[in-house]
């Protein structure tokens, strides 16, 4: 019998949008907001409180204890169902998450394996190949990285890897990846 793939949750999410009325397409009958996992990057529809008013770029928490905030999630949602709001929240809400997590992203740079023979988990980033590639695992050998400034500086003609992250997290939300690095 195969094994069950353990549920992936949040804990805390960001609110990208408030829609006090639900869609304006009157699919709700009570208040939604459109939300960021800030662990797996997941995109989550909430439902919150009773008289509670949500900000965007507001954090909840959404976990299994008792939450203030939210009364629910309601389910995932794809990027296709975000309002025009959301989506421009989503970028640069990205950006502050991966600055806030930065040694979780030069992780990834010093402990990313192979995916198969013929392809590395780096080659997966925008911007990133087969060159780029050898250097950052020569680098890494001779010592960790310990900031995105330090891998710009040991690898030569780079891409910015923070918005190589970013990227890749925006392409593995828009749900066409075979393989996700970064979200659930």
């Amino acid at each position: 019998m195969p094994e069950d793939k353990p549920k992936v949750s949040e804990e805390h999410a960001i609110i990208l949008d408030y829609l006090k009325h639900g869609y304006a397409t009157g699919k709700s009958q009570y208040p939604l907001a459109q939300a960021l996992g800030t662990t797996h990057f997941q995109l989550l529809e909430l439902v919150p409180k009773k008289e509670v008013f949500l900000q965007p770029l507001q954090k909840v928490y959404i976990g299994a204890g008792k939450r203030e905030e939210i009364h629910h999630t309601k389910g995932r949602i794809n990027m296709e169902s975000l309002t025009t709001t959301a989506r421009q929240e989503l970028d640069h809400l990205l950006s502050d998450i991966v600055t806030e997590n930065e040694q979780r992203f030069v992780d990834f740079f010093n402990k990313c394996q192979p995916l198969s023979m013929r392809m590395h988990t780096l080659e997966l980033l925008p911007g990133l190949g087969k060159k780029h590639m050898w250097v950052i695992l020569e680098e890494r050998q001779i010592k960790p990285f310990e900031s995105f400034q330090d891998i710009k500086e040991r690898v030569k003609l780079l891409p910015d890897p923070k918005m190589s992250v970013i990227k890749r997290i925006i392409k593995e939300l828009e749900g066409n990846e075979k393989y996700r690095i970064f979200t659930k």
